[in-house]
């Protein structure tokens, strides 16, 4: 590792802790040349994830789409920021725990709406309407119909 103040290739490692959002590695290092400390991370590199759109065109996947499409969905909603940040955690888990590179604008659809029936039904709806853009209100009606078919 390079020291940032005097450029020296060499240095040793004084201490490694996990850094506090536990995917990270915080480590002090002392340059062997101009003894002087610095802190470096080192963080696990991921596999690109792409995510095919409906139209065939493919994007990076981006965990910020998915909060910002829940933080509308969820607007005057009981529904705290970190709730909405844990589904999409927890989607972005999943998508890349399935080691694939490749990933179907719906099936990341389908496991946000998932999430979000649990966590509050009003929010789901205003989700679902816009994914799955519903053309009517008999459309619209049906998937309310699953809802509370669901509940009883």
């Amino acid at each position: 590792m390079k020291c940032p103040f005097c450029g020296y290739a060499d240095s040793k490692v004084i201490d490694s802790r996990p850094a506090e959002d536990g995917t990270t590695i915080r480590r002090r290092r002392e340059c062997l040349d101009c003894q002087k400390r610095f802190t470096t991370y080192e963080i696990v590199e991921r596999m690109p994830l792409v995510v095919i759109k409906r139209d065939g065109s493919r994007q990076s996947f981006d965990k910020v789409k998915i909060v910002n499409g829940l933080v509308r969905a969820c607007e005057k909603r009981p529904v705290s920021m970190a709730q909405i940040e844990q589904v999409a955690d927890e989607v972005e888990q999943e998508l890349r725990g399935r080691l694939e590179s490749e990933v179907q604008s719906e099936r990341v659809g389908e496991m946000v709406m998932e999430r979000l029936k649990e966590l509050d039904e009003i929010a789901y709806v205003r989700f679902a309407s816009v994914y799955r853009s519903f053309k009517d209100i008999q459309t619209f009606m049906e998937e309310l119909a699953k809802i509370l078919g669901e509940k009883q």
